[in-house]
């Protein structure tokens, strides 16, 4: 059985969920129906990071909500799919246009909708909060929750892996 490094150092492409993942999961909605939700900057610097070194970045959702559109957007994440219900699709058509492999692919979930490509992947990663089912599939569970540096963690652990980290951090300190 592989180490969460070896399967770290493999990752090409690190496919999210948003809620639950790149936020704290709570949606906060106004009076006049527009969802609220926040994200966490060290998770965002973090997919910076991980870019910077080529690896590609997806999000599958199962909600369509403009301010995760806008996220997304802002963090240049190429990959965008919304409204899903069946994540299955959203990641064969990933696969398909990208060209990355299955095994070379990282997700970061939070519940039972995640499941489905969780299990195709070379690395499945849950959160905390995961329901336990979800995680007793997950290859490692994050010690930070979702919209609580979760992302950024992963970020960290694959940038370890493939030995990009510490000349990440270097130029932070030249």
């Amino acid at each position: 059985m592989q180490t969460i490094t070896e399967l770290a150092k493999r990752t090409r492409l690190l496919i999210m969920d948003v809620d639950g993942v790149l936020t704290d999961g709570r949606i906060f909605i106004t009076a006049a129906g527009e969802e609220l939700k926040a994200f966490n900057t060290l998770d965002g610097h973090g997919l910076k990071m991980l870019q910077s070194t080529g690896v590609q970045l997806a999000v599958i959702t199962g909600r369509a909500a403009p301010a995760v559109a806008h996220r997304v957007r802002g963090l240049g994440i190429e990959h965008y799919y919304e409204g899903v219900h069946d994540k299955r699709v959203a990641f064969a058509e990933l696969l398909a246009k990208t060209g990355i492999n299955a095994a070379d692919c990282a997700y970061i979930g939070d519940d039972v909708i995640d499941l489905p490509v969780m299990s195709r992947v070379g690395l499945a990663v849950a959160v905390p909060a995961a329901p336990s089912f979800v995680r007793q599939h997950a290859h490692f569970v994050t010690g930070n929750s979702g919209g609580m540096g979760a992302v950024r963690e992963l970020c960290e652990l694959i940038l370890q892996a493939q030995g990009n980290y510490e000349r990440l951090m270097a130029a932070y300190l030249a």
